[in-house]
């Protein structure tokens, strides 16, 4: 399915084949209290992410964009293009790759003042939008494009925990977009990304190791941690803090082994909505299979 009036190739779909959306799993209805049958609030497995689903083209202006829908939360990223670099890489050949993470006001259960308004970032704004844009330059090749700058923004418009995570899965898939689409402008070198990488939560609530955690587990989870992943199995980042006891190794290691299997799921997600944009450029099928 392609999005009305964007460009060939983009839209939502079905990581399953055909079209439609890109499916994680079905949605279901969100409990209020801990289930009989071992299941959670919502109705999934410990060891199950929430719906994801990865539209592209949702941008008319922006040279990549991706909404990426997991659970409740929602998150736009969309991709600039700048014909310059950070001065510390001006005459090296050298590109660069970073990021910009924000909230709407209103994407919580109460309005938060806009950053813009306060006249300065957060901390907690700063450390996520850094994660970001590392995460992604661990599998871009920087050298490929020139000195030119690709920027994200990733504006959540809901969030109900996971929100670095998804901008993250969301922000590689937009950069993808963007590098197809600009593949004709004749900068690009090479095919720029190695892999895809992605992001998603893990945590321990009310005893149990639990993937992708919504607002209510997080909130109240014993252990929070953030696992940041390439496709070819090696980590970027893992975030862990025990929020009331400390944990043991074998917690974590349950809990890495919970988050490669979120992982592995979302890469899949990322392909099924990447694969047909760069069908319909009629890139090389073969180097994007190798490369990406």
């Amino acid at each position: 399915m392609t999005r009305e009036g964007g460009r060939g190739g983009e839209g939502r779909a079905n990581g399953r084949g055909g079209e439609g959306r890109v499916n994680g799993r079905g949605e279901k209805p969100r409990g209020e209290e801990r289930r009989d049958d071992g299941r959670r609030a919502d109705g999934r497995t410990p060891d199950e992410i929430r719906s994801v689903t990865i539209e592209t083209g949702v941008s008319r202006y922006a040279e990549g964009s991706a909404l990426i829908v997991q659970g409740e939360t929602r998150v736009l990223c969309t991709v600039s293009i700048e014909d310059k670099v950070p001065p510390f890489l001006k005459g090296t050949g050298t590109g660069w790759v970073t990021a910009e993470y924000g909230m709407l006001p209103r994407a919580t259960h109460t309005r938060s003042p806009r950053e813009a308004a306060r006249g300065k970032q957060g901390g907690r704004t700063m450390e996520i939008q850094r994660l970001i844009g590392r995460a992604l330059r661990s599998v871009v090749d920087l050298t490929a494009f020139g000195e030119r700058t690709f920027t994200l923004d990733c504006d959540v418009l809901q969030a109900d925990g996971g929100t670095r995570c998804a901008s993250i899965t969301g922000a590689c898939v937009a950069l993808a977009v963007a590098f197809a689409k600009v593949s004709d402008q004749h900068f690009l070198r090479k095919w720029p990304i190695r892999e895809t990488v992605a992001g998603v939560s893990i945590g321990r609530h009310e005893g149990r190791a639990l993937l992708d955690l919504c607002y209510e587990e997080d909130s109240s989870a014993e252990v929070d941690c953030n696992l940041v992943g390439t496709a070819s199995g090696r980590f970027v980042e893992i975030q862990g803090t025990a929020e009331k006891e400390p944990f043991s190794k074998d917690d974590l290691d349950e809990l890495l082994r919970l988050g490669n299997g979120g992982l592995a799921s979302l890469f899949a997600i990322q392909r099924a909505a990447i694969d047909p944009v760069v069908a319909s450029l009629r890139l090389s099928e073969n180097v994007f299979r190798r490369e990406v």
